[in-house]
């Protein structure tokens, strides 16, 4: 029999972040933070922006509903906030195509309302004018908007980037022309033009004018003054989102004083940054596969999960996530096994097998295993959950391979003289025995000009 050999991991090219804490706990206990998450049709998610952020950031467990696996749908591109780093705001930093794409998703939801285009048009504009830049507090002359009709310059070359912007005092009226038709509702769509819409921009007329209490984008009521108002909320992790930089071009002459007939050719694009309500926003949440879910209650104990209003004890969630998967067991301990290992294990099944193991995270290397697991008892006899004839092992071993990857065959070993009851628990981990096998492909050229070596 050839021996396995240990290849190292493929190193991703581009790497945006840095590698954190493996879990999310502390030893002493002073950052500790239990995150919460739900059953919601057989899937456990977490909804908390700050739990989504602890529990991916150490040990990426889960996998953001709107992204590929880190939940970035509501966060800058990387690529955008390198190039606009001198842009103090803790603002979402998009293109102009993907905030096009929300106005459309608000269209068509305004539509279904049963509104004519003339009426969407107008709701629109007015909600997704250009609105004043707010810089993040606590950064010297960033502590509060600036005023004027000057730019801000930022980006890798002065001159070529500029940041649109407009007097802080005008965008509380903005923002409450914006409300015409326009509110925030349910975390779905940002625009309701609903029956009380003409009620409702009275009312915030009259606030606006008297400066009294007003309910911010987060529903918090608060008492300010018109110009206080116009920024409330912005620096909240909640609110960030309802206001966007979104990165547009712009012509404009670079010789304004020249009336020759060359005028057009001095025509340049710049790239600026306006800040715009976001008119469609959508939350994303972080779903945890049974086996993480699990892992973090039962080995870190850092998740608490919740069916209705009801927390849900170990011995619950055991029985419930083997009721909705029925090999959850055999998968649960593979998992845990890798886990403990210091392996970062994720779902493998778009390449037919039940893990992928990570070398510190998906963000810094390519899997390096797919592992297929298996509950056999001492006799390695049993029902086995996927039989592996020649034929689907060869074709599930060559897909492996294309893959840059090797296929591990993970046998659980249980004692012949365990019984039911001690598996109803999970307990039962403790007398599982783990042995892994690597299957490679025997290539009888090779082996023969490796021997005629020696």
């Amino acid at each position: 029999m050839a021996e396995a050999v240990f290849h190292p991991p493929r190193r991703k090219r581009r790497v945006f972040e840095s590698y954190e804490a493996p879990f999310p706990v502390d030893v002493g206990g002073k950052d500790f933070r239990l995150c919460q998450a739900e059953i919601i049709n057989n899937n456990v998610i977490v909804r908390n922006p700050e739990d989504i952020e602890q529990l991916y950031n150490k040990g990426y467990f889960g996998k953001g509903i709107l992204s590929r696996s880190r939940p970035v749908f509501s966060i800058s591109d990387p690529l955008l906030v390198a190039k606009w780093k001198g842009i103090n705001t803790n603002m979402p930093i998009i293109t102009s195509q993907k905030y096009q794409r929300r106005v459309q998703w608000a269209k068509s939801v305004l539509r279904e309302q049963g509104l004519d285009d003339c009426s969407i048009t107008k709701i629109l504009e007015s909600y997704t004018r250009a609105q004043g830049l707010p810089f993040s507090r606590g950064d010297g002359a960033g502590d509060s908007p600036q005023t004027g009709d000057g730019c801000t310059r930022g980006g890798p070359k002065a001159g070529n980037a500029e940041v649109s912007r407009k007097p802080a005092g005008t965008e509380g009226a903005q923002s409450a022309e914006g409300q015409n038709g326009g509110s925030q509702e349910g975390g779905e769509a940002a625009l309701d033009a609903g029956s009380g819409s003409r009620q409702q921009e009275q009312e915030n007329s009259r606030e606006m004018a008297e400066g009294s209490s007003h309910r911010d984008l987060c529903g918090c009521e608060v008492k300010q003054s018109p110009e206080q108002r116009a920024w409330e909320g912005l620096d909240s992790r909640e609110c960030a989102p309802e206001y966007v930089l979104v990165q547009e071009e712009e012509e404009g002459n670079s010789c304004p004083e020249d009336d020759s007939t060359h005028a057009q050719e001095n025509l340049v694009k710049k790239e600026v940054l306006v800040c715009r309500k976001n008119p469609f926003r959508i939350f994303e949440y972080l779903q945890l596969s049974l086996e993480e879910a699990f892992f973090l209650v039962y080995a870190l104990g850092c998740l608490s999960i919740y069916y209705g209003e009801e927390p849900l004890s170990i011995v619950k969630l055991w029985e419930v996530f083997s009721e909705v998967k029925p090999d959850f067991k055999t998968t649960y301990m593979a998992y845990h096994y890798f886990r403990g290992k210091g392996w970062v294990p994720k779902v493998g099944l778009k390449y037919g097998t039940d893990l992928l193991l990570y070398r510190k995270g998906p963000p810094f290397y390519h899997a390096s295993y797919s592992v297929i697991a298996e509950l056999v008892d001492d006799n390695f006899e049993g029902s086995l959950r996927r039989p592996l004839s020649w034929m689907s092992l060869s074709g599930l071993n060559r897909t492996t391979a294309n893959a840059s990857k090797e296929l591990m065959l993970c046998y659980l070993i249980r004692p012949s003289d365990m019984t039911a009851e001690e598996m109803a628990t999970p307990e039962c981990m403790k007398r599982i025995k783990v042995q892994e096998l690597i299957v490679t492909r025997w290539v009888s050229s090779r082996e023969r000009s490796e021997q005629d070596e020696f």
